[in-house]
C-alpha cells in the first residue's frame, strides 16, 4: 500500500514541478530581468555587468549559466509533459521498490542534463552568430535572413529519416525501458535510461526549440504554442501525421518571409 500511494503522489508532483517551471518563465519575462532570457549586450548594464567584471570571463560564464538556467527551465516547462508515458510506465515497473521516487528522479535529472547539454551548444552556436552578424554590416541590416535560415532549416528537417526514427523511438517509451532497465545497477540504469530518451527527444525537437531564437526565447506565447506541438506529436496515436504540416507550415513562413524581406 505505501508503494502504491508513493505512485499515485508522482505524477501530481511532476504536474506541480511542469507548473511551477511555466510560473516561474512568464515572472521572469514580465519582470525587469526578463531580458536575461534572451540574448543581447545585457551582460553590459545593470548588476550584470557589475558581477561579469566581478568574475573571471565573467562575460563569457555568466551568460552561459543564465541561458542555460532559463534552457532548463523551459525544458522542464515545455519537454516534460512530453516525458509523462515514459514516466508512468517507469513508475508501473518500480512500484514495489522503496527507492521508486529517487530513480524517477534520476530518470528525469538524466534527460533534462542531455536537454541542458543542448541549451548550454545553441548558446554557443547563438553567441558565435551574434558576433558574425555584429561584424558583417550587410547581416547586421538583413538580420531577417537568419530567421528565415532557420525555419527553412526546421521545416527540411520535419521530413527526414532521422526525424521519423528519432520520433518513433519518443513515441514508444517501452522500448527504452526494455534496453537500458536492467536493475542490477537501479541509480545508474536510471539515469541513463533518463539520458538516452533525453538524446532520442533532443533528435527529434531540436529543429523545434531552435524556434525560439527566431520568435524571442524568452516568448511564453511560443512556447505553449512549440511546448503543446511537441506533446501532441509525441504522445497523441495520430501525433506522427504532424510532422509534414508543420514542415510545410515552417518552409511557407521562410519562403513568405524572404518574399516579404526582398520585395
Amino acid at each position: 500500500m505505501p508503494a502504491i500511494r508513493a505512485q499515485r503522489g508522482l505524477v501530481p508532483i511532476i504536474g506541480l514541478l511542469i507548473a511551477t517551471a511555466w510560473a516561474a518563465l512568464w515572472l521572469w519575462a514580465q519582470s525587469p530581468y526578463g531580458r536575461y532570457l534572451d540574448h543581447g549586450r545585457w551582460t553590459e548594464i545593470g548588476v550584470a555587468a557589475d558581477i561579469c567584471h566581478a568574475l573571471p570571463r565573467g562575460d563569457v560564464l555568466l551568460p552561459g549559466l543564465l541561458y542555460v538556467g532559463g534552457c532548463l527551465l523551459m525544458t522542464t516547462a515545455m519537454m516534460l509533459p512530453t516525458v509523462l508515458p515514459l514516466v508512468r510506465r517507469f513508475e508501473r515497473l518500480t512500484v514495489a521498490r522503496a527507492d521508486q521516487r529517487v530513480l524517477v528522479g534520476l530518470l528525469i535529472a538524466g534527460y533534462l542534463l542531455v536537454w541542458a547539454a543542448f541549451g548550454f551548444a545553441a548558446h554557443l552556436l547563438d553567441s558565435a552568430l551574434h558576433l558574425i552578424v555584429g561584424q558583417s554590416s550587410w547581416l547586421t541590416v538583413n538580420g531577417w535572413l537568419l530567421g528565415a535560415i532557420v525555419l527553412a532549416i526546421a521545416g527540411a528537417f520535419q521530413f527526414t529519416r532521422l526525424k521519423y526514427r528519432c520520433l518513433d523511438r519518443c513515441r514508444t517509451p517501452l522500448g527504452f525501458i526494455t534496453q537500458y532497465w536492467r536493475g542490477r545497477s537501479p541509480k545508474w540504469n536510471a539515469l541513463v535510461l533518463g539520458g538516452h530518451h533525453g538524446a532520442f527527444c533532443v533528435g527529434c525537437c531540436w529543429a523545434i526549440m531552435l524556434l525560439m531564437f527566431v520568435v524571442g526565447t524568452g516568448n511564453v506565447g511560443y512556447m505553449l504554442l512549440l511546448g503543446a506541438i511537441m506533446a501532441l506529436e509525441k504522445n497523441m496515436p495520430w501525433g506522427r501525421r504532424l510532422s509534414r504540416p508543420l514542415g510545410f507550415v515552417l518552409l511557407s513562413w521562410a519562403a513568405i518571409l524572404t518574399v516579404l524581406e526582398t520585395a
